[in-house]
Protein backbone atom coordinates (compact mmCIF):
# COMPACT_ATOMS: atom_id res chain seq x y z
CA UNK A 1 0.00 0.00 0.00
CA UNK A 2 1.31 3.36 -0.70
CA UNK A 3 2.03 5.41 2.87
CA UNK A 4 -0.79 7.78 3.00
CA UNK A 5 0.36 11.87 3.24
CA UNK A 6 0.65 12.90 6.95
CA UNK A 7 -0.63 15.76 8.25
CA UNK A 8 0.60 17.21 11.58
CA UNK A 9 -0.98 19.41 14.16
CA UNK A 10 0.20 20.24 17.55
CA UNK A 11 -2.06 18.94 21.20
CA UNK A 12 -3.58 21.28 22.83
CA UNK A 13 -3.77 19.93 26.11
CA UNK A 14 0.56 19.06 26.20
CA UNK A 15 1.79 20.64 22.77
CA UNK A 16 3.35 17.66 21.31
CA UNK A 17 3.19 16.78 18.02
CA UNK A 18 0.07 14.46 16.23
CA UNK A 19 -0.19 13.28 13.12
CA UNK A 20 -2.51 12.59 10.93
CA UNK A 21 -2.61 9.70 8.11
CA UNK A 22 -6.16 10.55 6.92
CA UNK A 23 -7.49 13.89 6.12
CA UNK A 24 -10.77 12.83 6.85
CA UNK A 25 -10.54 12.41 10.27
CA UNK A 26 -12.68 14.35 13.41
CA UNK A 27 -11.08 12.56 16.41
CA UNK A 28 -7.91 11.31 17.51
CA UNK A 29 -5.86 10.65 20.97
CA UNK A 30 -2.67 11.89 21.45
CA UNK A 31 -0.27 9.56 21.79
CA UNK A 32 1.33 10.96 24.79
CA UNK A 33 -1.50 12.14 27.15
CA UNK A 34 -4.45 10.41 26.01
CA UNK A 35 -6.46 13.74 25.92
CA UNK A 36 -9.34 13.00 23.25
CA UNK A 37 -8.81 15.42 20.90
CA UNK A 38 -11.72 16.46 17.92
CA UNK A 39 -10.86 18.72 15.06
CA UNK A 40 -12.31 21.93 14.36
CA UNK A 41 -11.71 23.18 11.03
CA UNK A 42 -7.32 23.22 11.36
CA UNK A 43 -7.47 23.88 15.10
CA UNK A 44 -7.78 21.04 17.77
CA UNK A 45 -10.17 20.96 20.78
CA UNK A 46 -9.83 18.95 23.71
CA UNK A 47 -13.13 17.34 24.66
CA UNK A 48 -12.07 14.61 27.68
CA UNK A 49 -9.21 11.95 28.58
CA UNK A 50 -8.51 8.59 27.34
CA UNK A 51 -8.76 6.09 29.86
CA UNK A 52 -5.99 3.34 30.37
CA UNK A 53 -7.51 1.35 27.28
CA UNK A 54 -8.53 -2.12 28.01
CA UNK A 55 -6.37 -4.80 27.59
CA UNK A 56 -7.05 -6.80 24.24
CA UNK A 57 -6.37 -10.37 23.04
CA UNK A 58 -6.13 -9.76 19.42
CA UNK A 59 -2.86 -9.15 17.02
CA UNK A 60 -3.96 -6.17 15.69
CA UNK A 61 -2.79 -2.90 16.56
CA UNK A 62 -2.90 0.53 14.88
CA UNK A 63 -0.66 0.34 12.10
CA UNK A 64 -1.97 -3.32 11.14
CA UNK A 65 -1.97 -3.47 7.06
CA UNK A 66 -3.88 -6.11 5.07
CA UNK A 67 -5.53 -6.28 2.06
CA UNK A 68 -10.20 -7.04 1.68
CA UNK A 69 -11.69 -6.60 -1.46
CA UNK A 70 -8.83 -6.33 -3.75
CA UNK A 71 -7.50 -3.05 -2.01
CA UNK A 72 -4.70 -2.99 1.07
CA UNK A 73 -6.12 -1.04 3.99
CA UNK A 74 -4.16 0.11 7.05
CA UNK A 75 -5.59 -0.06 10.37
CA UNK A 76 -5.42 4.01 11.67
CA UNK A 77 -7.81 4.27 14.78
CA UNK A 78 -10.27 1.85 17.01
CA UNK A 79 -13.00 1.53 19.36
CA UNK A 80 -13.64 -0.86 21.79
CA UNK A 81 -17.60 -1.54 23.32
CA UNK A 82 -18.71 -3.38 26.18
CA UNK A 83 -21.67 -5.65 26.45
CA UNK A 84 -22.98 -7.78 29.02
CA UNK A 85 -21.35 -10.77 27.37
CA UNK A 86 -18.12 -9.39 27.37
CA UNK A 87 -16.55 -7.04 24.53
CA UNK A 88 -15.00 -6.12 21.25
CA UNK A 89 -12.85 -4.08 19.07
CA UNK A 90 -13.62 -1.85 16.11
CA UNK A 91 -10.64 -1.07 14.00
CA UNK A 92 -11.13 1.76 11.76
CA UNK A 93 -9.15 0.64 8.30
CA UNK A 94 -7.86 3.53 5.24
CA UNK A 95 -7.97 1.88 2.05
CA UNK A 96 -6.18 2.62 -1.10
CA UNK A 97 -9.01 4.59 -2.70
CA UNK A 98 -9.02 7.06 0.76
CA UNK A 99 -12.42 5.41 2.07
CA UNK A 100 -12.54 4.11 5.16
CA UNK A 101 -13.60 0.27 5.77
CA UNK A 102 -14.44 -1.23 9.40
CA UNK A 103 -12.83 -4.46 10.75
CA UNK A 104 -14.95 -6.23 13.14
CA UNK A 105 -12.96 -8.01 16.04
CA UNK A 106 -14.58 -10.30 18.27
CA UNK A 107 -13.64 -13.39 20.36
CA UNK A 108 -11.31 -14.26 17.13
CA UNK A 109 -14.50 -13.88 14.96
CA UNK A 110 -13.52 -10.97 11.83
CA UNK A 111 -16.00 -9.29 10.01
CA UNK A 112 -15.10 -6.50 7.50
CA UNK A 113 -17.89 -3.56 6.30
CA UNK A 114 -18.48 0.07 4.92
CA UNK A 115 -20.58 2.73 5.47
CA UNK A 116 -23.22 2.43 2.79
CA UNK A 117 -26.61 4.89 2.58
CA UNK A 118 -29.59 2.43 2.86
CA UNK A 119 -31.42 2.13 -0.55
CA UNK A 120 -34.53 0.27 1.57
CA UNK A 121 -36.40 -0.01 4.91
CA UNK A 122 -33.92 0.48 7.90
CA UNK A 123 -35.40 -1.27 11.10
CA UNK A 124 -37.06 0.43 14.19
CA UNK A 125 -34.43 -0.76 16.40
CA UNK A 126 -36.70 0.03 19.56
CA UNK A 127 -39.22 -2.50 17.80
CA UNK A 128 -36.92 -4.93 15.50
CA UNK A 129 -36.82 -8.25 16.65
CA UNK A 130 -34.42 -11.32 15.99
CA UNK A 131 -35.67 -13.41 12.58
CA UNK A 132 -37.21 -10.06 10.85
CA UNK A 133 -35.98 -9.17 7.36
CA UNK A 134 -34.77 -6.49 5.73
CA UNK A 135 -33.56 -6.10 2.06
CA UNK A 136 -30.50 -3.64 0.80
CA UNK A 137 -29.46 -3.54 -2.72
CA UNK A 138 -29.12 -7.20 -3.67
CA UNK A 139 -29.10 -8.85 -0.34
CA UNK A 140 -31.71 -10.19 1.94
CA UNK A 141 -30.69 -10.04 5.62
CA UNK A 142 -31.97 -11.44 8.32
CA UNK A 143 -31.72 -9.84 11.87
CA UNK A 144 -29.49 -12.45 13.85
CA UNK A 145 -28.39 -10.42 17.30
CA UNK A 146 -29.44 -7.55 19.34
CA UNK A 147 -27.41 -5.79 21.94
CA UNK A 148 -27.01 -2.98 24.15
CA UNK A 149 -23.34 -1.70 23.82
CA UNK A 150 -21.39 1.46 25.38
CA UNK A 151 -18.11 2.84 24.48
CA UNK A 152 -14.86 1.28 26.49
CA UNK A 153 -12.10 2.88 24.89
CA UNK A 154 -10.62 4.73 22.08
CA UNK A 155 -7.15 5.44 20.22
CA UNK A 156 -6.46 6.27 16.56
CA UNK A 157 -8.23 8.16 13.91
CA UNK A 158 -12.13 8.37 13.89
CA UNK A 159 -14.71 9.96 11.28
CA UNK A 160 -16.69 10.63 13.94
CA UNK A 161 -16.48 11.81 17.75
CA UNK A 162 -17.30 9.67 20.92
CA UNK A 163 -17.05 12.02 23.20
CA UNK A 164 -20.39 12.43 25.26
CA UNK A 165 -22.25 9.66 23.80
CA UNK A 166 -23.42 6.39 26.34
CA UNK A 167 -25.43 2.99 26.01
CA UNK A 168 -26.33 2.31 22.41
CA UNK A 169 -28.12 -0.34 19.75
CA UNK A 170 -26.25 -2.37 17.23
CA UNK A 171 -28.30 -4.97 15.23
CA UNK A 172 -26.72 -8.05 13.52
CA UNK A 173 -27.68 -9.06 10.45
CA UNK A 174 -26.82 -12.31 8.42
CA UNK A 175 -28.08 -13.28 4.72
CA UNK A 176 -28.12 -16.56 2.85
CA UNK A 177 -25.15 -16.54 1.17
CA UNK A 178 -22.64 -15.15 4.01
CA UNK A 179 -22.87 -11.45 3.68
CA UNK A 180 -23.21 -9.19 7.17
CA UNK A 181 -24.58 -6.68 8.11
CA UNK A 182 -24.70 -4.07 11.03
CA UNK A 183 -26.92 -1.12 11.97
CA UNK A 184 -25.32 1.25 14.40
CA UNK A 185 -27.79 2.72 16.68
CA UNK A 186 -25.08 5.57 18.23
CA UNK A 187 -26.37 8.17 15.15
CA UNK A 188 -30.07 9.12 14.69
CA UNK A 189 -30.72 7.91 12.39
CA UNK A 190 -28.80 4.72 12.42
CA UNK A 191 -25.97 3.90 10.30
CA UNK A 192 -26.23 0.95 7.81
CA UNK A 193 -22.55 -1.22 7.50
CA UNK A 194 -22.69 -4.18 5.11
CA UNK A 195 -19.82 -6.06 4.38
CA UNK A 196 -18.71 -9.93 5.71
CA UNK A 197 -17.47 -12.25 7.61
CA UNK A 198 -13.70 -13.17 6.73
CA UNK A 199 -11.25 -15.28 8.01
CA UNK A 200 -8.32 -14.01 9.36
CA UNK A 201 -5.63 -15.55 6.52
CA UNK A 202 -8.25 -14.04 4.00
CA UNK A 203 -7.06 -10.52 5.25
CA UNK A 204 -3.42 -11.19 4.72
CA UNK A 205 -2.31 -8.64 7.57
CA UNK A 206 0.87 -8.05 8.81
CA UNK A 207 2.99 -5.35 11.54
CA UNK A 208 0.48 -7.42 14.20
CA UNK A 209 1.23 -6.88 17.36
CA UNK A 210 3.75 -9.75 18.86
CA UNK A 211 2.60 -11.39 22.31
CA UNK A 212 2.82 -14.57 24.47
CA UNK A 213 0.55 -16.78 23.58
CA UNK A 214 -0.68 -15.73 19.87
Amino acid sequence: MTAPQAHSATCPNCGAPVRFLWAQAVQTTCPYCRSLLVRRDLALERVGLQADFPVTGSPIQIGTAGRWRGQSFVVVGRLTYGWERGRWNEWHCLRDDGSSAWLSDAQLEYAMTVQVHPDGRMPELRNVLVGDAFTWGDGRYEVANILEAHYLGTEGELPFTTFGKGNSTFVDLVSDDGRFATVDGTEVPPLLYLGEYVSFDDLAMTQLRDFEGW
